[in-house]
């Protein structure tokens, strides 16, 4: 660590603040670079600092949609990282904005700064075939992204677990106030979960040269669950029992659709969401063939889902999250 950090090497992380950002940056640090966490509201991302030494992390601000802004936070880093993506519309901030237009110049202000390396984290499900927007602009993105910086290392996590993550929360949530769950298409999608510390570690790895450069690396972690095994591992991590209330796709689709005047943090799923359950959410047989896997980075034992949700989903059951120590 102190070697990298008396060097002065620099990676700019392109949405340090964010849920897998604080995780990839906490690692970075921990490997000795000086890191630049570039984020739209470097006022909110002072918790990134105590990750690192004095000095070591420093919030920048910065925005996909603003060209300027992005050469202004690579400007003169050796690394960068973009993490910037979103699960839902709202406003400008565009699947094709944000996915594709700002992932391209990302790319390009990082050619452009002279950085040797570039890692984008896209997701497993990109493909332009996707039936639903947010796959098909995460492979539009990258195609973007190797066009501007053909040696760019591209990371695709499946869904991604950990204290702040829209997956087990968001049901957990569900769970506390609803009498039933949906059990959308039959809760048969498989899904690999991989934890955010786990995709950082991979990150963090790229950045010292364990990833090949053009490649892209599918990240699931050691379990394969159904859609109904997720929910059923929510509710007995969060002590609750619900029934379940199968829903075809194509309802499903009507609902989400029916929610969509209401605020995104108010509906259950989006149209995209339901979309994306249509089809397997797991790392390839051919990326695990051919090693561009957490493995082939280095990650031999990836965290359990058993091993990190439950301690963040104790604050759901029904009598608090301290009433194990009242007895």
């Amino acid at each position: 660590m102190n070697a990298r950090l008396e060097h002065g090497s620099l990676v700019t992380v392109l949405g340090g603040s964010g849920f897998v950002g604080r995780h990839a940056v906490r690692a970075l640090a921990n490997d000795g670079w000086r890191i630049r966490a570039a984020t739209r509201r470097p006022d909110l991302a002072g918790h990134l600092q105590p990750m690192g030494a004095v000095g070591q992390i420093q919030p920048v601000q910065a925005n996909l949609r603003y060209p300027e802004s992005i050469r202004r936070a690579v400007d003169g880093a050796d690394a960068v990282v973009n993490l910037v993506g979103i699960l839902v519309k709202s406003g400008a901030q565009t699947f094709h904005a944000v996915h594709v237009a700002g992932a391209r110049a990302a790319a390009k202000a990082a050619r452009e700064a002279g950085a040797k390396t570039f890692v984008h984290v896209s997701a497993i499900g990109a493909d332009r075939k996707s039936w639903g927007k947010y796959g098909r602009t995460k492979a539009a993105g990258e195609a973007a992204v190797l066009a501007e910086f053909p040696e760019a290392v591209i990371l695709r996590p499946s869904l991604v677990f950990g204290p702040e993550d829209q997956l087990f929360n968001r049901f957990a949530a569900m769970a506390r106030v609803s009498p039933f769950l949906p059990l959308i298409g039959g809760g048969k999608t498989l899904m690999q979960p991989v934890y955010a510390g786990d995709v950082g570690a991979a990150i963090a790895a790229a950045l010292k040269g364990g990833a090949k450069p053009r490649t892209i690396y599918e990240l699931g972690g050691p379990d394969v669950v159904t859609f109904r095994q997720l929910l059923d591992l929510t509710q007995e991590w969060s002590a609750r029992k619900r029934w379940y209330v199968r829903i075809p796709f194509w309802l499903a689709q009507v609902g989400a659709f029916l929610t969509v005047p209401l605020p995104n943090s108010m509906r259950p799923l989006t149209v995209d969401q339901v979309r994306m359950l249509t089809e397997p959410n797991v790392v390839s047989d051919a990326a695990t063939r051919e090693g561009r896997t957490l493995a082939g980075l280095g990650i031999t034992n990836p965290q359990t889902m058993a091993g990190i949700v439950p301690s963040y989903l104790e604050r759901f059951q029904p009598h608090g999250q301290f009433a194990r120590y009242r007895g």
